[in-house]
């Protein structure tokens, strides 16, 4: 039991530290560009509780760790943004949205360089720290892949929208109501049409794991100094 305890605060606490600063980048970008719609909302802030989604932040992920889920995932209450504030809305629509991957990729080097200061904490301690912070490099790498994916609601959806052509945009703008059906249907359903048809449609494997794999090791060798 006691190491269960602490196997599930080595994943929790990064979760919840990527999940937090990821929407809190949002809301202060957005403030930076003339929305202050978070800021007012007290949602530009460090403190988890004022982010925390019960089932996306919670119990979600407490369902994947305890399934055993060869990968941890998770979500925040959105941050709202009227994009309608901002002083150039389809320019600054980019940075608002891009603002959480890039924190994320700042924490995952981040947790990388942290690494180094395990010699400084007591014996009991070292395994523990080393833990979150090499948890904290998969999560942050996989929080800001999987968002930067180009189907609105996911940043990377609204990110394609500033940056495309009207033409391009505005369809693609209208399928944020549909985005998390749509989403479901390529993570889950698709694999398994694809599974039934003996063929290999995992959209999360194709797109999301190849390049957290090779982040992932480039992080570890040349950030942390370990050969895997």
């Amino acid at each position: 039991m006691a190491e269960l305890m602490v196997t599930l605060s080595t994943w929790a606490i990064p979760v919840i530290v990527a999940i937090t600063l990821h929407e809190a980048a949002h809301g202060y970008v957005a403030n930076l560009f003339g929305d202050d719609t978070a800021k007012r909302l007290g949602r530009v802030s460090f403190n988890p509780v004022r982010h925390v989604d019960p089932f996306g932040t919670v119990l979600l992920p407490l369902i994947l760790f305890l399934s055993r889920s060869p990968f941890l995932f998770g979500y925040a209450k959105p941050v709202p943004v009227d994009f309608r504030r901002l002083r150039n809305p389809k320019r600054d629509m980019i940075w608002v949205a891009a603002a959480g991957p890039g924190i994320n990729f700042a924490m995952a080097f981040a947790a990388g360089f942290l690494i180094h200061l395990t010699v400084l904490l007591p014996g009991f301690a070292q395994e523990w720290f080393a833990r979150n912070m090499v948890n904290g490099i998969q999560i942050n790498l996989l929080l800001a892949l999987f968002n930067m994916l180009p189907i609105p609601p996911l940043d990377g959806g609204r990110v394609a929208v500033g940056l495309l052509p009207p033409p391009l945009a505005l369809p693609l703008a209208r399928l944020e109501p549909y985005g998390m059906f749509i989403l479901i249907g390529l993570l889950f359903l698709v694999p398994l049409l694809g599974a039934a048809l003996g063929q290999n449609w995992n959209i999360f494997a194709w797109f999301v794991l190849p390049p957290m794999d090779f982040l992932y090791s480039f992080i570890m060798k040349y950030v942390v100094g370990v050969s895997e």
